[in-house]
């Protein structure tokens, strides 16, 4: 996946769903807060994935076109990871409504034991 150019000054954003490689290209939900990804190297995601895995609680469903998704998907919050910006393609897809974002944050303070 070939990064597409990015205006000057522009970051991820908390909540918006983005292009960004990882096993392959595939959009993911930004975690991180927008103090750390205006000027870290990395940026905390949580991948997203068309494929039901009924096994991982820790999924959260997210409905077609919500964060301009395309599909009904969900948010694999049992697998956070840290991606360069550099990887993500510009621009957003869009941004998840509050309350699809609330129950990422839930699921992933269960993933990391933060509960």
């Amino acid at each position: 996946m070939a990064p597409s150019l990015a205006p000057v000054g522009w970051y991820p954003r908390r909540g918006q769903v983005c292009l960004v490689q990882l096993d392959k290209p595939r959009p993911a939900v930004v975690l991180s807060v927008d103090q750390l990804n205006r000027y870290a190297l990395d940026v905390c995601v949580v991948p997203i994935t068309t494929k039901q895995r009924s096994q991982f609680s820790m999924r959260v469903p997210l409905k077609a076109r919500e964060g301009g998704l395309n599909f009904d998907c969900w948010a694999k919050c049992d697998q956070i990871t840290t991606v360069e910006k550099s990887l993500f393609r510009y621009a957003p897809l869009g941004t998840l409504p509050q309350a699809a974002l609330e129950k990422i944050e839930a699921q992933v303070k269960i993933a990391l034991g933060l509960l």
